[in-house]
């Protein structure tokens, strides 16, 4: 079982992330659904929600879920932020990019190599770091949801990119561990 870290927050913006729980279905559908009605993202269903809602971190000011995403799996190597949504009246506060760096240290975590967005704003996720690449690229991605989407062969969507350094977190994870003795040097 994988432990839910603590919330974080942003004390400017009042802002805290946490992870979602399944009672919260019917709020990430509902952000979603109006996101999508704007053209932004593909339809989940409340069932698939219900199950799924543990992957997700939503952010929350005054008690209201203004934002979510999923960290999605898609192999041993490669994980997706999914379902990218963010309350139409909390735009432009930065909570979106709060939630993929959340995403991208889970991510690091749990020792995937590499994060992937499918997108209609590459620019939003350029400036993070992702970068655009073939969606041949990313071929766990096209066997588990690509092929069951009825825009498969017309999508307009970007696939975008970014190498996760797991190295470098779990070197700075052994740092901050001192309570373990210093491993000897290989050969």
């Amino acid at each position: 079982m994988i432990e839910a870290p603590r919330p974080r927050a942003s004390s400017a913006s009042r802002i805290t992330l946490r992870t979602a729980d399944a009672a919260e279905a019917k709020k990430l559908h509902a952000l979603i659904t109006a996101n999508r009605e704007e053209g932004h993202l593909l339809p989940r269903t409340l069932g698939e929600l219900a199950v799924h809602a543990n992957r997700f971190v939503v952010a929350v000011r005054a008690r209201r879920i203004v934002g979510c995403a999923e960290l999605a799996p898609l192999g041993p190597h490669v994980a997706e932020v999914r379902s990218l949504a963010v309350d139409r009246q909390a735009r432009g506060a930065r909570v979106g990019v709060m939630i993929v760096e959340e995403l991208r240290r889970r991510a690091r975590r749990e020792g995937y190599e590499k994060l992937c967005a499918f997108t209609h704003a590459p620019g939003y996720f350029s400036q993070m770091g992702f970068s655009i690449v073939p969606h041949s690229w990313l071929l766990e991605k096209i066997f588990t949801d690509c092929v069951k989407c009825p825009h498969f062969r017309t999508c307009g969507q970007y696939g975008m990119v970014v190498p996760l350094d797991t190295a470098r977190e779990n070197a700075v994870h052994i740092e901050r561990s001192d309570t373990q003795p210093a491993a000897a040097p290989l050969a």
